[in-house]
């Protein structure tokens, strides 16, 4: 972390109004025989500057709040109430098995504070919202109509392949902004982030491009999931967007006709073969085609399509053959320019964002700090596209 990100975290995280949970932090405190005064010797801190904290009258600084959460065996929402009006409302795409934890949910928080600064440039006719759902479920049969009427919407039936474009512009169509991003294929715990500002009603996705092709396109199905049901949050929001964007991109018309071809082959061996094959022709990944056929044979009452180990190896196999979504769109981004990267990534994704950007920035006379915020990448890449906006 550079020390413009930490000096960014700070002047937030005390501009914000925030506060211990006093029931909970001496609860905890008890529970594990501590005193005033043996916190204050592990935290290296006065025992009035533990007092004060107590009283309320003043707030560890963000170093002594996580040494006491570590301390104390609390997680952020169990030590901190937050009494800030109008949160951000976050909802991650995790990679594997990665959970979310605090601090991912508040550095994005973090990043939508700044996004609000954006929101007066947005080029959204604000006078009515875009549809939402009323009550999502991931019942089979809610799932296949919903996604049913936004193949409708963007003109395809039932069996046609789901492109980029349509996915694109259905997020234009529902006024999200999306943020394509470079954030490398390693150590980062988001494939996308999808912050909803609730004071503005307005919905911000970043898009990671450094990510298989074939992935990303259930990504982004993913996202507008999220932003067809506001109303849902945590896991049952990330299980709800799964759902619909494997139902969207494989619906259960081709879920029948692919239990049948894959059913019809004589080993393992070309079962899986028939599901590499079927990836490939639509743009997906193959876990998506094998999960959403044996979805529709659980649905249908028939018996699911079991695969041996060597899927996992075919699948690892498929991927090889294919770039990432950034090489593809970018070329190699060893030698990508940031008027190159402005300039393709915004007439692919068909997104406002660099626009919002240049213009707050010229208006606002900010500098590359605040480019750095919003995006999350490197310093020198965000001078780099500061020096490109102005």
């Amino acid at each position: 972390m550079t020390k413009l990100d930490t000096n960014w975290e700070i002047h937030i995280l005390h501009a914000m109004k925030k506060r211990l949970h006093i029931k909970n932090t001496t609860k905890a405190m008890e529970a594990a025989g501590l005193t005033q005064t043996a916190v204050a010797e592990q935290l290296s801190v006065s025992k009035e500057a533990v007092s004060q904290w107590l009283l309320e009258k003043t707030f560890p600084r963000p170093n002594k709040l996580l040494q006491f959460a570590k301390l104390l065996k609390l997680s952020f929402s169990e030590l901190v109430i937050n009494d800030e009006p109008n949160v951000p409302i976050i909802a991650f795409r995790k990679k594997g098995n990665a959970k979310t934890k605090d601090h991912h949910v508040e550095k994005a928080q973090q990043t939508g504070r700044f996004l609000r600064h954006l929101v007066p440039y947005l080029p959204f006719d604000t006078l009515e919202m875009p549809p939402v759902l009323k009550s999502p479920t991931r019942d089979y049969e809610y799932l296949r109509k919903v996604t049913s009427k936004v193949r409708k919407d963007i003109n395809l039936d039932e069996v046609e392949t789901v492109d980029f474009e349509h996915l694109i512009r259905k997020f234009s169509e529902l006024q999200a902004v999306v943020v394509p991003v470079l954030w490398g294929t390693k150590q980062r715990h988001e494939n996308a982030i999808h912050i909803y500002l609730p004071d503005s009603q307005t919905t911000w996705v970043y898009l990671n491009l450094d990510t298989n092709i074939h992935d990303f396109k259930f990504w982004m199905a993913h996202e507008l999931g999220h932003c067809l049901s506001p109303s849902l949050s945590g896991d049952e929001a990330e299980d709800f967007a799964d759902d619909f964007a494997g139902d969207l991109l494989f619906p259960s018309a081709l879920a029948e006709e692919a239990y049948k071809e894959i059913n019809s082959q004589r080993t393992s061996a070309t079962k899986i073969n028939k599901v590499i094959e079927l990836a490939d022709k639509h743009t997906i990944s193959p876990y998506t085609v094998i999960g959403q056929t044996n979805k529709f044979a659980a649905f249908s009452g028939l018996p699911e399509i079991a695969l041996s180990k060597t899927f996992f190896g075919a699948i690892t196999n498929f991927n090889k053959r294919f770039y990432n979504l950034s090489t593809a769109l970018l070329g190699d981004i060893k030698d990508l320019d940031a008027r190159d990267y402005i300039n393709k990534t915004e007439k692919a994704f068909e997104t406002p964002f660099f626009e919002l950007l240049r213009k707050y920035l010229k208006e606002q006379s900010k500098g590359a700090g605040y480019v750095q915020a919003v995006t999350d990448m490197p310093l020198l890449d965000a001078r780099s596209l500061h020096s490109e906006l102005i």
